[in-house]
């Protein structure tokens, strides 16, 4: 049989193709559309590409009109927080923030001034929060707060600043004419020491976003007991994969 002899090459490899370049033009394009800063460095260095990767990250997770945390980045940063209670047992509070009567704001004034409204809402929001809390915009105008070592003292009282703080902020509209709006905010705690899931805690906190709308609006309801009662999923994940459920 004929042997076939192999070569291995050793040039350098093929420069970029054209459509990697259109690729990396339209990835600029999108960071000077969206305001971003253009990375330091020398175009087509490994820092550069670097820089460039680390701002479209950071771009995929803000939302486009506020500039807080999306959807994805929020969810991302609540399974984050479920295991950070879990091991550590510290308090966690999870605060639900909705636009009383938007459809009215965008009825009358149009959607315009319904992204203003938007915008000023989530100023307020980051402007409350501490460094080490998530505000996010969740959905068109609903707005959530993940508030790590939130003692369950302090929980009242930071909802209420939020709430007061939206209310207080006159939101300009027009060349004299401004607009004001309130919130309604539902809250629960993380439950302490149990692998919970992100979802059970976001329905604890709409539960008592629902309660804030059903008692007229414009206020705070959180659980009424820091420590909420472990359901029964939750007992399941606890117990489900150890021999503790022995002793039930």
């Amino acid at each position: 049989m004929p042997q076939i002899s192999r070569r291995v090459s050793t040039s350098a490899p093929p420069p970029p193709t054209k459509s990697a370049t259109l690729r990396v033009e339209q990835a600029m394009q999108l960071l000077q559309q969206s305001g971003h800063p253009m990375p330091p460095g020398a175009p087509g260095s490994v820092a550069w590409l670097q820089g460039l990767i680390d701002a479209l990250c950071d771009l995929s997770s803000r939302d486009a009109l506020t500039g807080l945390a999306n959807r994805r980045s929020f969810e991302a940063g609540l399974g984050r927080e479920i295991d950070r209670v879990a091991r550590s047992g510290e308090p966690a509070l999870l605060l639900l923030l909705d636009i009383d009567h938007f459809k009215r704001v965008n009825d009358t004034h149009g959607h315009a001034v319904g992204d203003v409204v938007i915008q000023a809402v989530a100023d307020a929001l980051r402007e409350t929060v501490r460094p080490m809390d998530l505000p996010a915009r969740i959905g068109g105008e609903e707005f959530a707060v993940i508030l790590p070592n939130c003692a369950p003292a302090f929980g009242q009282t930071v909802a209420e600043r939020l709430r007061t703080r939206i209310e207080a902020r006159p939101i300009k509209i027009g060349p004299s004419q401004t607009l004001g709006v309130t919130v309604s905010i539902g809250g629960a705690y993380a439950p302490q020491w149990v692998r919970s899931t992100a979802s059970l805690w976001m329905e604890r906190a709409d539960l008592q976003l629902y309660r804030a709308k059903a008692e007229g609006r414009n206020r705070t309801c959180l659980e009424p007991t820091p420590m909420s009662e472990v359901t029964a999923e939750e007992k399941g994940l606890l117990f489900g994969t150890s021999n503790f459920g022995e002793f039930e």
